[in-house]
């Protein structure tokens, strides 16, 4: 496994570039915008594709590098499910996995620095955001924060981890890089206390004034959504009025492109094809699945996600490949059912 830990200087932040292996699928955990271009050469150093980039919450103290990580790389943008950014490619739950290739995270939902504030865990190591620090934890008077949230994260879920578990904050502002969920239940002094009041008494008194980005970075972090003004692409987006008339149709071809586990836990459209979306490039060219649909066929291809972000980017890059018969599901399939419109699950 490829693993780095990475910092910017400014904001004390660390963000984690992960992969499977030189020329893998690689994962990047909490981006900083400034640094795009320092990830984007170590990605290509060591011949990796960006699949997923992920946020452990909407931050306060930086702009994050989620919307140019996706603009550049058409990388799937991943953060939890409580999160109010206006758009991802994929939101996760506590309960839920992110996967590349080999490698495997589980999701912890653990609100407490923030409502939306998600931790992400591995077998020998966690990546707890703002939730854990090296004998500290994330402040939590801003952003719908609350001591008692953080009290039953913390000791309900992420202090329950074996000992010898590997933390990897999201911040460090002394110099330390990594530590163990054993060094913090015995060293960490915030942890010290027997109960949700106490600790809520130590945080609701730290006085700690507003991170100097506030103002700025929170409002560009809530708005990362891709908007394309292709109007050739706008043309090709149907409304779930337009794309439910469609369902049974001989000449119109459902896409899915999500993961397996999001069909699982949400449902499909009837009728719907699986492409994955990291399988596209391939699916596009000449002796790919969608590329025989489009050509072979004659069916205009619907590609649908789970907010309509993978199918913009894939849409324009059906367009690109010379695929012309081809549009896409606005708000993607969780629009659609939020209107009632047919589902089923896989077996």
């Amino acid at each position: 496994m490829i693993f780095r830990q990475l910092f910017d200087t400014v904001s004390s932040t660390y963000t984690y570039l992960i992969a499977s292996r030189v020329g893998g699928e690689a994962m990047i955990i909490d981006p900083v915008v400034e640094k795009v271009d320092l990830y984007q050469r170590l990605i290509s150093e060591l011949d990796l594709k960006l699949v997923k980039a992920i946020d452990t919450h909407c931050h306060a103290d930086h702009i994050t590098g989620l919307g140019v990580l996706r603009d550049h790389t058409h990388c799937i943008t991943v953060m939890g499910k409580n999160t109010d950014v206006d758009m991802v490619s994929m939101r996760v739950d506590d309960g839920d996995t992110i996967e590349i290739e080999t490698i495997s995270m589980n999701v912890l939902y653990t609100p407490g620095h923030t409502s939306d504030s998600y931790c992400f865990y591995m077998k020998d190591r966690i990546f707890t955001g703002d939730t854990l620090l090296i004998r500290g934890t994330g402040r939590t008077d801003f952003q719908h924060g609350s001591a008692r949230d953080a009290y039953r994260s913390l000791f309900g879920k992420v202090l329950k981890l074996p000992g010898e578990t590997l933390v990897f904050p999201g911040h460090d502002y002394k110099g330390e890089t990594v530590s163990t969920i054993a060094e913090e239940r015995a060293f960490n002094p915030r942890l010290q206390v027997e109960s949700a009041d106490e600790y809520a008494a130590i945080m609701d008194n730290l006085n700690l004034p507003n991170p100097k980005m506030m103002d700025v970075a929170v409002p560009a972090n809530l708005e990362i959504g891709f908007n394309d003004p292709d109007p050739a692409l706008v043309d090709c987006t149907l409304s779930i009025q337009q794309a439910r008339v469609k369902v049974g149709d001989a000449e119109t071809l459902f896409v899915d492109l999500r993961e397996e586990s999001e069909r699982q836990r949400d449902g499909v459209i009837p009728g719907s094809v699986h492409a994955p979306y990291p399988t596209l490039e391939s699916a596009i060219k000449p002796g790919g699945l969608l590329h025989a649909m489009a050509t072979q066929t004659g069916k205009t291809l619907l590609l649908y996600c789970a907010f309509g972000e993978r199918s913009a980017l894939a849409l324009k890059d059906a367009k690109d490949a010379g695929l012309d018969n081809c549009c896409h599901l606005a708000g993607g399939i969780n629009a659609w059912s939020k209107s009632s419109a047919p589902l089923e699950f896989p077996n």
